[in-house]
């Protein structure tokens, strides 16, 4: 879809949550212009339609500013060996690029504003209830741990439960949704 630059100043959260930042408004644009569409967010940085990757983030940072980077499969998803992938027209939701790029633009200015004006806090409010329900089985790649998604810590880590009941918080990883025992 594209990417925009993100001049950090002082006082600013931090840079690590720009990615809640464009998941927010990423699925924010996606309900305004394909209300028929159930997306949900996959921490950090994924969109998922019916469990199957739909768009993705991307952060890099040169000194003081952070590159976003979002991909949205709009028309078409590509073939992967290793995951489900989707796009918004497979679930008729048929939209002109230009006009998604707008509403992307729109909702990112405004979870910017929020970002920066009220805090991570609120953009975790945000988040949650866009993003894959409490209770989810998750697993962390780079560890090999499994465990149960526990909502979002204040600065927007994950909380994940794990097996004897203690919660650990990841500020990065690799995260795999898991299905639901019995399903």
């Amino acid at each position: 879809m594209g990417s925009t630059v993100v001049h950090l100043t002082a006082g600013d959260p931090s840079p690590a949550t720009l990615a809640l930042v464009a998941g927010v408004a990423l699925a924010r644009a996606v309900a305004a212009l394909a209300p028929g569409v159930t997306a949900i967010l996959k921490w950090p940085n994924d969109l998922l339609i019916d469990g199957a990757k739909c768009a993705g983030i991307l952060l890099e940072r040169t000194g003081a500013s952070v590159v976003m980077g979002i991909g949205v499969n709009l028309v078409s998803a590509p073939d992967l060996p290793d995951r489900a992938t989707a796009s918004l027209a497979d679930k008729g939701a048929r939209l002109d690029r230009d006009r998604f790029a707008e509403a992307l633009a729109i909702a990112m200015a405004d979870a910017l504003w929020t970002w920066r004006q009220e805090g991570v806090g609120s953009i975790v409010n945000a988040w949650l209830p866009r993003g894959h329900p409490v209770g989810t089985p998750l697993h962390v790649s780079e560890q090999g741990i499994d465990g149960l998604f526990d909502g979002l810590a204040p600065d927007g880590a994950l909380r994940l439960r794990v097996a004897g009941g203690g919660t650990m918080l990841l500020h990065a990883g690799d995260v795999e949704l898991r299905p639901v025992e019995g399903n």
